[in-house]
């Protein structure tokens, strides 16, 4: 009975320690941390926090701990919050100098001592990162040109040949082959570092990162969406890039895009088209929200003309034409 007893309190232990290291359990502690956030409920929130980085800790946290820090400094609790500062820019080495030394739920700290020895740890992170980044940068500047090589060279062929020439082809299997070099790059690269902000290795080297990604299969888009979708809230990409990337995903899921940004052809006619759209009465205000200009103005470039109208009456056909 003893051994038996000994076996059932071991087995309950080793399920009450697999279940508290279990990632959904993590997750879900920060989804309730956000939500407490959101309700103003700032010390409710800092306390979930911290029982989400009881069950998960290591740099993968490091935004978390941001948020965790954030929710503590309005809570008026600066020690707590303090904490998460110095562990996520001494251990995490957190660089983002101008995201942290203007955010607005550290206000609360401005005053402490402590404050500016986070924003100079920051700083030197910040530095560091850079140098040591630099042959990234320089890998990225050089896809950025590789990936657009093959395809400034595509309109002049197209011109000369036809879209569905041989030499269009011939020039579609150079840009295929470049893409799919670039893709290990870049994907290795997001998966060591994450969504390199402009900041950190300029405006060209950051649009590379979006260059590839909107050149690759839908299941590396999607992959990478999400990393995306947060390197905008941060500031690290551009909202507008997004855009055509959400629309690209959107299209080829057999969804609706959103913006208005992918132009398709008719392979008989020859003519273009705007790919179908959602809510087009409504389509400038999105693009407006994401920093795009008015749709008419960009599908000028193919020699179209917007009527909100007549195109919701073509829908059904332009439908038909993309699932084709």
């Amino acid at each position: 009975m003893k051994k038996i007893t000994c076996l059932s309190l071991f087995a309950l232990l080793t399920f009450s320690s697999c279940d508290k290291q279990n990632p959904e359990n993590y997750n879900h502690l920060i989804a309730e941390a956000r939500e407490l956030y959101a309700a103003g409920e700032y010390e409710n929130s800092g306390g979930k926090y911290s029982q989400a980085f009881e069950i998960k800790n290591g740099s993968d946290t490091l935004s978390h701990q941001y948020e965790a820090a954030g929710a503590w400094a309005l809570a008026g609790k600066k020690d707590s919050a303090f904490a998460q500062l110095f562990a996520i820019s001494n251990e995490g080495k957190y660089y983002d100098i101008g995201k942290i030394s203007t955010e607005r739920n550290f206000i609360p700290l401005n005053t402490d001592d402590r404050w500016m020895s986070i924003l100079n740890k920051v700083s030197e992170n910040f530095k560091e990162a850079k140098v040591r980044l630099s042959q990234v940068t320089s890998s990225l500047e050089t896809v950025h040109e590789e990936d657009q090589y093959y395809r400034q060279q595509l309109d002049g062929i197209r011109e000369t040949y036809g879209h569905d020439s041989d030499e269009t082809t011939a020039q579609w299997e150079l840009i295929h082959k470049q893409d799919s070099i670039n893709l290990d790059k870049v994907t290795n690269i997001l998966d060591e570092h994450g969504w390199l902000g402009w900041n950190l290795v300029g405006r060209k080297a950051n649009n590379a990162i979006f260059l590839v990604i909107q050149h690759a299969d839908i299941d590396t888009q999607e992959k990478y969406l999400p990393i995306f979708r947060e390197a905008v809230k941060k500031g690290d990409a551009a909202p507008d890039a997004l855009a055509l990337m959400e629309d690209r995903v959107a299209l080829r899921r057999g969804k609706k895009q959103i913006y208005g940004s992918q132009i398709g052809r008719d392979r008989e006619t020859g003519e273009y088209y705007v790919s179908p759209l959602r809510d087009p009465d409504n389509v400038d205000e999105r693009r407006a929200e994401v920093g795009l200009g008015p749709i008419q103005a960009y599908i000028s470039n193919w020699d179209l003309t917007w009527d909100a109208e007549a195109y919701k009456k073509m829908l059904p056909e332009l439908e038909a034409m993309e699932d084709k």
